[in-house]
């Protein structure tokens, strides 16, 4: 039996956190290979507004799918709170409601600096969260989940902490930000993979379900090796931010194989966890690249 402290760490989710600090890390890398100065407040305010916005999003994904019955006993990835017991829907809400309420303080600065962009990012953000697997046209259940998270964990998390320092966005805040995007999107596509067959079963039309597990593959090998396709654009000026991102490929390739080999199991959470440690290295790569162009 879980005490409520690991029940909470374990709705948290906290191997998701990298799809929140990477765009963020990234970002603020860009600035700096922009010759413009950083403000870490703003990072570090932007950061933590993304991983209370990531938070809410996995805990209302925990409450809901399970009272939609994509969670069940059978179910074969990562223990979930509600499912299990260790929680309720209702602490599991509560807090979620929390994380969004912390997020949207973390801000205010942010919208004191930024102005009126800044606050439909973030509005928008938050009601797009709960929006994921809430409300009447759910994201995740419509095939969406991954345009959502190219979107939000991508460019516009890149684009908005850019645009809080210099105050304009360009094109190397698109290429970054489709980059650690698309890489954030690996995980999501890796659990749909794994899930599919349960998710069919309670009419989750994920990408997976919709069009199979071969294209659930093919899905995951481009969202994999794209970003390394897309470093090309920062050669030769940036060669560094080209170059020491490969540091991560040896995870790619272990993703790579892993999905192409096998059929959803259990398995799949080691894949998972492989993409979150890919994610993390690559933009830690490509952050070093652009701060020491």
């Amino acid at each position: 039996m879980k005490s409520p402290a690991q029940s909470w760490i374990l709705a948290l989710r906290p191997k998701t956190m990298t799809a929140a600090l990477v765009p963020v890390i990234v970002a603020t890398a860009l600035v700096k290979a922009h010759g413009l100065p950083v403000l870490w407040w703003i990072s570090i305010c932007a950061a933590l507004s993304a991983c209370f916005i990531q938070i809410g999003t996995n805990l209302v994904n925990d409450a809901l799918d399970f009272h939609k019955g994509a969670d069940t006993e059978t179910r074969i990835g990562p223990q979930r709170v509600t499912q299990s017991g260790l929680l309720t829907s209702k602490q599991v809400m509560l807090g979620a409601a929390l994380c969004f309420i912390a997020a949207t303080a973390l801000g205010v600065p942010l919208v004191l600096q930024g102005g009126w962009p800044i606050v439909a990012i973030g509005l928008v953000s938050i009601a797009l969260a709960y929006g994921y697997t809430g409300g009447p046209y759910p994201l995740a259940y419509k095939g969406l989940g991954e345009l959502f998270v190219i979107l939000f964990f991508g460019l516009v998390a890149v684009a908005g902490t850019f645009y809080l320092h210099a105050g304009f966005v360009d094109l190397t805040c698109l290429i970054a930000g489709l980059q650690v995007g698309f890489l954030a999107t690996v995980l999501i596509a890796i659990n749909n993979m794994r899930d599919a067959p349960q998710d069919a079963l309670v009419d989750k039309r994920t990408l997976a379900v919709r069009f199979g597990l071969n294209f659930a593959r093919m899905e995951i090998a481009f969202f994999v090796i794209a970003p390394f396709l897309l470093g090309m654009f920062w050669y030769p000026k940036m060669f560094n931010a080209l170059f020491l991102p490969f540091v991560s490929f040896p995870f790619a390739r272990r993703v790579l194989v892993g999905v192409m080999q096998n059929e959803p199991s259990p398995l799949f959470n080691r894949f998972l966890a492989m993409a979150a440690g890919l994610q993390m290295v690559f933009g830690l790569g490509l952050a070093l690249g652009l701060w020491f162009k």
